[in-house]
């Protein structure tokens, strides 16, 4: 079992231990410390078996250590498919969609809009299963006076 290489030399094994111990993350920390081993000169199976992960996977993250150092040891976060109710939870803008509240034929028409698919209006409230229909906030006007409604309920009833 020959040993991985290791072409990165700005830590030492020791300071490969030291950051593994002062992270916080306890994936990083076993991988920090599988190199630290690799460093030393220990045997790849043995480092591997070490840092719970099996030959093929130190060698990959060895790789990642030499390309990007100490913080290639971190996972990285896909961020994924955006979420596609996220039209639905924002509300409608009015001023936007010319709507104070979404209906399932409004939703039909951002849906064909955005996405450029057509659907019906039964699909579209399929979202009731999701109890996303039900909940509406309380209409307002558009050209409502804020400040004149708090100056009306912060004055005093005996004033």
């Amino acid at each position: 079992m020959a040993s991985v290489a290791i072409t990165r030399d700005d830590l030492s094994s020791a300071a490969l231990r030291a950051v593994a111990a002062g992270t916080g993350d306890a994936k990083q920390a076993r991988r920090l410390l599988a190199v630290a081993m690799v460093l030393d000169g220990h045997p790849r199976l043995l480092a591997a078996q070490a840092g719970g992960m099996d030959r093929q996977i130190l060698r990959d993250w060895v790789r990642r250590y030499n390309a990007q150092g100490v913080d290639g040891r971190c996972d990285v976060r896909n961020k994924g498919r955006p979420p596609a109710l996220s039209l639905v939870l924002a509300g409608p803008d009015l001023a936007r969609d010319g709507v104070g509240r979404w209906r399932c034929s409004d939703l039909r028409v951002q849906i064909k809009a955005k996405f450029a698919v057509e659907v019906h209006e039964r699909t579209v409230g399929l979202l009731r299963r999701l109890r996303l229909t039900r909940l509406q906030p309380r209409p307002y006007h558009p050209k409502r006076d804020v400040a004149g409604q708090e100056a009306f309920k912060n004055a005093s009833p005996l004033s």
